[in-house]
């Protein structure tokens, strides 16, 4: 594409878009232009509620591919890839999640976390390369997140992910978008212009986070991770996640610390387990086997505890 048709194809877009009202935006008080931006953020939510259905469609994809033993990919460049390796950093502290069931991809690696690569992100090659690198199989799901939606690199990686047969989501800020045409389930959340013209880091990659934190949290929801909304797959790998853990087995059970503690001693502080074993007054060992047999769905392991 030259570069003629690029400043077309960009004028086109909402999220490039230039707002007049904001021409002497350098000239106003520090105050105001906090308040522009505040007004711009709190029209975001406003935006991914009225997706809401398509993320509800893809969450429950998600879920049922990863329940199978699929991963969750996720493939983007600059602020949008930062997000999903965010996304999928979190996952493993939060619910437990084993190394590489949830990954993030971004245009031009690890470098391009804390460096402006921003010429990766038209490498559709590596995208293709990178999923390849990870193994990918017609049991993954692979988002790709771009504001603007015709990102090369997220858009290559959904097409790819697709011809393997895997599940695909497309998240992007501008309707008709190539990367929603490539997916299996479009989201796109459209928040139109920026306080700074084209500077997606903001309402868009606002908006962004918000889906991807869903299309995480609430997959990690339907596999289990969660009793209620505690966290009982929180891993305990330091003392203010060790204080969390006691705290959760507390509101899950309503039982004294002293018997919390000992549970937590018994299962090696495991949540799920321990939870089992002052609810049920059942023993490590059984609490585990009743957690094999639920599938890790602590909810459906207290109900079968008595069989």
């Amino acid at each position: 594409m030259s570069g003629a048709d690029l400043r077309v194809q960009l004028e086109s877009l909402a999220t490039e878009a230039a707002r007049p009202d904001l021409a002497e935006l350098d000239r106003l008080p520090t105050e105001r232009i906090a308040e522009l931006m505040n007004e711009g953020d709190a029209a975001v939510p406003a935006a991914v509620r009225g997706q809401v259905p398509r993320i509800a469609a893809a969450v429950d994809a998600i879920a049922a591919r990863m329940a199978r033993g699929g991963r969750l990919i996720y493939a983007g460049a600059g602020t949008a890839g930062r997000l999903g390796v965010l996304d999928a950093s979190e996952c493993p502290p939060t619910f437990g999640t084993a190394p590489g069931q949830v990954a993030g991809l971004i245009a031009g690696g690890p470098e391009a976390l804390v460096t402006s690569l921003e010429g990766a992100e038209d490498d559709a090659d590596a995208a293709r390369a990178d999923l390849d690198a990870l193994g990918l199989t017609s049991g993954d799901c692979v988002v790709g997140v771009s504001a603007s939606g015709r990102t090369p690199y997220a858009v290559a990686a959904v097409e790819h992910a697709r011809a393997a047969g895997a599940l695909t989501v497309g998240v992007a800020c501008n309707p008709g978008s190539p990367l929603a045409a490539a997916a299996e389930h479009p989201v796109e959340v459209v928040v139109g212009p920026e306080i700074v013209a084209g500077s997606t880091r903001l309402k868009a990659g606002t908006a962004q986070k918000l889906v991807l934190n869903m299309l995480s949290t609430i997959t990690m929801v339907r596999l289990g991770k969660t009793y209620g909304n505690l966290m009982v797959d929180v891993r305990a790998t330091n003392e203010k996640l060790r204080a969390r853990a006691h705290r959760i087995v507390a509101l899950a059970t309503g039982a004294p610390d002293e018997e919390v503690a000992a549970a937590l001693r018994a299962t090696g502080g495991e949540v799920k387990p321990a939870v089992l074993v002052v609810a049920a007054g059942v023993d490590a060992e059984t609490a585990a086997r009743l957690l094999e047999k639920s599938g890790g769905h602590l909810r459906a392991a207290l109900g079968g505890a008595g069989d």
